[in-house]
């Protein structure tokens, strides 16, 4: 398995993916492909004591770079040389299995879309994380790639979401809900109540699990594995947990270190503090990925350092092997509603 990594996106770059992509050569048994400039990567693989190009990692030069000042839609295009660029068109030609970058998120979406491409019948490409809930984790789909959707792109998602679920989490029948207000079927807006009957007929069919309409509250204890919606009522949802996640963490530290019994008290719960902590990492997890997209892309956290980027490695790794993509494009005719069912739907 070879993995093409950005060397050069990301706050931390390229350090920290240059010694996470080192160690998961050692530890993962994956090849990795470190795209960036020669001369900076090459500084790295010394700081981290390696003086010769060690086995299954290569480098491929690129001397431009994608900042997160550049115009997200076009970047990949007036930087043809840069790391996002040459790493997506190596993907393309098939010079490795999968590619991750925690350079920027809308010009990684734009060139992956326009550079990959997606898999034929998919509408739009969604970015699904694997978001914490009471029972091990829900995938959220989608979280930011496409704010304005239409019932067709929330039919697709749920079967990407649920696809990935099964594929790469290892959940048999997972259950998707729909993001929505209310449980019952008349709540929300006119896209939610139409995407509502279009998920209800695919699960009547046995496509998908479809248990119906989830709140925002219910998804976080856990009650599916899926959870279907628009990207922007999805981002909100994910900024809220995490902000949530970081509030609590924030007040238990407080909470525990007010004094001598307090500080006791966290000794005899450390072990359920760090389980916390380690539920609310998002390098735990690795990174996003692009799912529609016809070969795998991970989308790292911009912050990441070398734990997340060996994750995202992972992650893109077990992506490539799941199958995934080969399945949503055997069942794409399931996905699609008739051509005269979309007057109403975006262009691709």
């Amino acid at each position: 398995m070879k993995i093409i990594v950005d060397a050069m996106g990301g706050d931390n770059a390229p350090a920290c993916n240059v010694k996470g992509a080192l160690d998961a050569v050692k530890e993962l048994g994956v090849e990795v492909v470190l795209v960036g400039r020669g001369e900076d990567i090459l500084k790295c693989l010394k700081e981290n004591g390696v003086a010769d190009l060690p086995a299954g990692v290569e480098i491929a030069h690129a001397d431009q770079v994608v900042e997160m000042c550049d115009n997200p839609a076009t970047a990949f295009k007036e930087k043809k040389n840069s790391s996002l660029t040459v790493g997506l068109n190596m993907l393309k030609e098939g010079r490795g299995d999968a590619f991750v970058s925690a350079g920027s998120t809308g010009a990684l979406l734009s060139a992956a879309t326009l550079l990959v491409k997606r898999i034929k019948g998919i509408r739009r490409a969604a970015m699904a994380p694997v978001v914490p809930t009471g029972k091990g984790g829900a995938v959220l789909i989608d979280c930011g790639a496409t704010a304005e959707c239409t019932p067709e792109y929330l039919l697709q998602f749920a079967f990407m979401g649920s696809y990935y679920a099964e594929h790469v989490l290892g959940r048999p029948e997972p259950r998707v809900g729909l993001l929505n207000i209310g449980a019952e079927p008349s709540k929300g807006t006119d896209l939610q109540r139409e995407a509502y009957q279009l998920l209800k007929g695919a699960g009547d069919a046995g496509r998908i699990h479809f248990v119906g309409n989830v709140e925002a509250r219910e998804a976080v204890y856990g009650e599916v594995d899926v959870i279907v919606s628009d990207g922007y009522s999805g981002n909100i949802f994910l900024k809220t947990m995490e902000g949530t996640g970081g509030f609590l963490a924030r007040e238990l530290k407080g909470m525990f270190k007010k004094n001598l019994v307090t500080k006791l008290g966290a000794l005899c719960v450390k072990d359920g503090i760090a389980h916390f902590k380690k539920l609310l990492d998002s390098g735990e997890v690795g990174g996003t990925p692009l799912v529609g997209i016809c070969k795998p892309v991970i989308k790292a956290h911009g912050s990441s350092d070398a734990f997340a980027i060996k994750n995202a490695i992972r992650q893109a790794a077990g992506f490539a092997a799941s199958g995934l993509i080969e399945d949503i494009a055997e069942n794409i005719e399931h996905m699609r509603l008739p051509a005269g069912d979309r007057s109403g739907a975006a262009a691709d």
